[in-house]
């Protein structure tokens, strides 16, 4: 068996016999250690070449002879010979000098080995492939254009990790810990700050842009673009107080794709450049948007302080989902008046927009003046008056000397309009508030559960919020529908508990 390995190993190696065997020795015959030593060592003799052993006089040899020294022979006293191999420690410090290229023999026993060189490498994930030499650079840049779009972390380091924020309070603690790196652990406070103040991971979109915009088609969904800076605290108030409120999460769930950006996320670059070209001055921050995934068209806009608060930012989506549609057969309001031009102080402008204000004001006021940041939604709404969907007609449009045929009494008209409304006791389990917007502001009133819809009809026909809006035919609109189908429905099941309605008048 011995002598197989043996053979193996000169035949591999090329080496002697006499030498194959001494590495063989040494690695107690395991042919792969032994060739990685003889490779590692260059094949260097393990030792000097073994002397005939010398014996002493009176001492019998195999064929029991007893050897007597001549006089004449030489008396110089007898030297053992060196031993056939070294010892296992001389044998790791002669390896140990031959690998990292130091002194480490037994005169130098106190020599310091030099420090490993510094290196630095580029850790990347599954999925690369560098089996070709010419692609390594490409598969690398690809790598970190990966963990950029996986978005950057929050001001106290959240990060979103798989299925967060679903849990319990227990489960939401060690998430929390886990994608702070346990620095929600060190104090009380900062766990309580981590918590209070992390994006809205629950419903934000990870989609890329056009992405989203298709997927905004298919499922008929606006796009709600955010834009925060994260040195300014507002964007931080944000995510504290709007996107936690339960209203707006429902609401932004089923009707919107929420995209959350970081103004110097690359993954905003499109919407900061066609949308957001004031993304550098600070008095634009913090920045929502609504975005038609249709047209590419930006809809709405809440931009710069102050801050809008939850139920309001709650009430004017939900005016915006009663005036604007996906539907295709839906016709949306168009724009009725031109933007107005607004003076903006120096410290909000661009350097683009001083650049023009200087032109400008060395022209004489000739040149234009630079694009202000406003509400396309306002500019579908009149100033003279304040009316409700369509059915508006000028004087011009009026038909003489036509009889007009015999009305048939509509569902509102055969509404009672001599029934006012008595709010019930407060009771949380029979009795709800619904706050109500009109054009001219909001009133919130108490309403059973069980009371029909048309209880809501009643009251506003015979106590109208607006005096001169007496007798005036309204629709009430929830969440996209019209509650004129739902009169005999209950408060409950319409789902009006602590809803918003819309007023809209409709003016003959």
């Amino acid at each position: 068996m011995e002598n197989d390995v043996v053979a193996q190993f000169t035949e591999i190696t090329g080496s002697t016999p006499e030498l194959a065997i001494q590495y063989l020795q040494i690695t107690e015959f395991q042919i792969e250690q032994a060739m990685q030593l003889y490779f590692e060592s260059g094949g260097a003799p393990l030792t000097a070449e073994p002397s005939q052993p010398s014996r002493r006089p009176g001492i019998p040899d195999n064929s029991e002879v007893v050897n007597i020294d001549s006089d004449t022979d030489d008396d110089t006293p007898q030297h053992s010979a060196p031993p056939t191999f070294d010892d296992d420690e001389a044998m790791a410090r002669r390896l140990q000098e031959e690998m990292y290229g130091g002194p480490g023999g037994p005169d130098n026993e106190d020599e310091v080995r030099a420090p490993l060189a510094r290196t630095t490498e580029t850790l990347v994930g599954p999925g690369a492939d560098y089996d070709s030499g010419d692609d390594m650079h490409a598969n690398i840049l690809s790598q970190l254009r990966a963990r950029q779009r996986g978005g950057r972390a929050g001001i106290f380091n959240q990060r979103e990790p798989s299925s967060i924020w679903t849990g319990g309070d227990e489960t939401r603690r060690e998430e929390l810990s886990a994608m702070t790196g346990g620095a929600s652990d060190t104090s009380s406070k900062s766990n309580m700050l981590a918590e209070m103040y992390r994006p809205p991971f629950e419903i934000m979109s990870r989609l890329p842009w056009d992405v989203a915009r298709d997927e905004g088609k298919e499922t008929e969904k606006w796009l709600l673009v955010n834009v925060q800076d994260a040195s300014i605290f507002d964007c931080q108030v944000l995510n504290r107080d709007l996107w936690k409120d339960r209203g707006v999460q429902d609401t932004v769930k089923e009707h919107f794709i929420f995209l959350q950006y970081s103004k110097d996320d690359p993954r905003a670059s499109s919407y900061l450049q066609y949308y957001f070209q004031g993304s550098d001055v600070s008095d634009n921050y913090p920045h929502i948007a609504i975005i038609d995934p249709r047209t590419g068209e930006q809809m709405k806009i809440w931009s710069g302080p102050p801050l809008v608060k939850p139920a309001d930012f709650l009430m004017q989506l939900h005016e915006f989902l009663d005036r604007y549609s996906l539907n295709r057969n839906v016709r949306n309001p168009v724009a009725k008046r031109k933007s107005d031009k607004k003076d903006k102080s120096v410290d909000a402008m661009t350097e683009e927009e001083m650049m023009e204000m200087a032109m400008r004001n060395s022209l004489g006021g000739a040149a234009e003046a630079g694009p202000t940041l406003e509400d396309p939604d306002d500019l579908t709404r009149s100033t003279d008056n304040v009316k409700g969907k369509g059915r508006a007609t000028g004087e011009e449009d009026v038909v003489m000397d036509e009889p007009e045929p015999a009305a048939v009494a509509s569902p509102f008209a055969s509404i009672p309009s001599d029934q006012p409304h008595t709010e019930p006791a407060a009771d949380p389990a029979t009795t709800t508030r619904i706050q109500f917007r009109h054009p001219s502001g909001r009133v919130i009133r108490r309403f059973s559960l069980s009371d029909p819809v048309q209880r809501i009809y009643e009251w506003l026909k015979a106590d109208p919020p607006l005096e001169d809006k007496a007798g005036v035919e309204f629709d009430l609109n929830s969440m996209g529908r019209n509650l004129i189908d739902q009169l005999n429905t209950s408060i409950a099941d319409a789902g009006l508990k602590n809803g918003t309605v819309m007023i809209g008048y409709v003016e003959e």
